[in-house]
């Protein structure tokens, strides 16, 4: 098994293949390339296209093909496939490709990826193929994974890769530097072939510190470990969300921290090549869920993609009847001055956008962990100060127009007036809407966005078509 560094960069292995060549995004012939070879059977010139592919880009190069296309690819190079690739598939494009390859051929290629990515493939499984494939694993490669997936979802657990470095305390930099390279004669699948940090334990294998292969390289071979190991680590609870992780990685400026069970028993190692996929997992995913949508959408059936969205358009129709109701309470306000119906989406608009505004940037404060109860309070007055700036100078542009376009100016005095009081709620409500859902143990980027747009339309309909009733009507 492997370990990623965390400076790899993502280039073939293969001299005669140039690096830009192999940026899949950048360079779309290369799939209808691959395309045109599958149609006309040439199996020679697809494999001298994939083969000498980085497995990520050829991880994307069978997503962007349609599904016959990847199942022909995957018989074309069939026996030849890089573990490493299942791991970077979209979860609906890797289920598809472990139906194809079958149970023994996927846990062959479980056992020579890392831990974490085995379990990161295994997880995604539905019941019955996770069963198949685990049965098809060897029993000591099957306990690790069982046992990775006895921990929470999205937890430091799931996250560790076991392959690390552990020396007893009461060694040598000698007695170190002996044991892995007679690790390596052995050609010991546990040892990872990168790794940076040795981590010190006790005879019950309790981390006591780590060292650095610098200090190791610049040491003595006499100079105990004792003497060299940092105690002053930050190591990671095995439960840990993997958010709280991510958080401690940036915090910290960390390349790698140690993972520790009850009684800080050492039982794994994160990497900083882990928290960069998680940094963009947990970013694709709140960006998706203030959509409404999930990651598998660009891949599944269209019927299976529908179902998923439906309940989330349903709430938003709700939601819109509330709003509907309101304009119906004034409808003959409206009847009596037409312009009022032609001015209604712009309040409701505006509100709309800068309570989005607001909201994009309190969702993303609170997931980084820079928004909480403690300045809440300060940040949600500073965006109504923020909300109800704006609105003043909108207001005043949108008066004039109101005025000059149907010249008549409570119609412009009202449009105001409506516009500033709905951009001070709608800055109010971007963070206040956020801030409680999280309270409430809600992911505030599933339902901020309803909510608030619900808010925005009330009361920019109720403002301006409320006042045009006292003032205009």
């Amino acid at each position: 098994m492997t370990n990623q560094p965390p400076d790899h960069l993502p280039v073939t292995a293969e001299p005669d293949v140039q690096v830009t060549d192999d940026i899949l995004r950048e360079h779309p012939e290369r799939v209808a390339a691959v395309r045109d070879a599958l149609e006309a059977g040439d199996v020679t010139r697809v494999r001298d296209v994939v083969l000498p592919l980085h497995y990520a880009d050829l991880a994307d190069l069978i997503e962007a093909l349609g599904h016959d296309e990847r199942m022909a690819l995957l018989d074309t190079i069939r026996g030849e496939l890089d573990p490493d690739v299942l791991p970077m598939l979209e979860d609906a494009v890797r289920d598809e490709v472990v139906e194809h390859l079958g149970p023994e051929e996927v846990a062959a290629a479980l056992g020579e990826m890392d831990t974490d990515d085995a379990i990161e493939v295994v997880q995604t499984l539905d019941d019955e193929a996770r069963e198949e494939v685990l049965d098809a694993v060897p029993a000591d490669e099957r306990a690790v994974l069982e046992e990775g997936l006895t921990y929470p979802e999205d937890s430091a657990g799931r996250l560790m890769q076991r392959e690390l470095v552990s020396v007893p305390i009461a060694w040598d930099v000698g007695q170190t530097i002996d044991h892995l390279r007679a690790v390596a004669e052995r050609d010991d699948e546990d040892l990872p072939d990168e790794f940076y940090d040795i981590y010190v334990v006790d005879d019950r294998s309790r981390l006591v510190g780590r060292v650095s292969l610098s200090r190791i390289l610049r040491s003595k071979r006499s100079l105990a470990l004792a003497e060299l190991a940092d105690t002053e680590l930050r190591s990671v609870p095995v439960d840990m969300d993997q958010e709280e992780v991510a958080l401690l990685f940036r915090q910290y400026g960390l390349a790698s921290a140690p993972v520790v069970s009850a009684g800080n028993r050492l039982v794994g190692v994160i990497t900083v090549d882990d928290i960069v996929d998680i940094i963009h997992e947990e970013a694709e995913e709140d960006i998706l869920l203030l959509g409404g949508v999930s990651e598998g959408d660009l891949y599944e059936a269209a019927v299976d993609t529908a179902k998923s969205r439906f309940p989330w358009l349903a709430v938003n129709l709700a939601t819109a009847l509330l709003a509907a109701n309101v304009i119906g309470l004034f409808e003959a306000t409206i009847e009596k001055v037409v312009a009022l119906a032609v001015l209604m989406p712009i309040v409701a608009s505006m509100g709309g956008n800068a309570g989005t505004q607001t909201m994009t940037v309190a969702v993303r404060a609170l997931a980084s962990k820079e928004l909480s109860v403690a300045n809440g309070l300060r940040i949600f007055w500073k965006e109504g100060i923020v909300g109800g700036v704006n609105g003043l100078v909108f207001a005043v542009i949108m008066g004039l127009v109101a005025w000059a376009w149907f010249g008549d100016p409570s119609i412009g005095l009202v449009i105001a007036a409506a516009m500033t009081i709905n951009l001070l709620v709608a800055g109010l409500a971007g963070v206040a809407i956020p801030l409680a859902l999280d309270r409430s143990g809600v992911d505030p980027a599933v339902a901020s966005p309803v909510f608030l747009t619900t808010l925005t339309d009330v009361v920019g309909f109720s403002a301006f078509l409320g006042l045009a009733t006292i003032f205009v009507v």
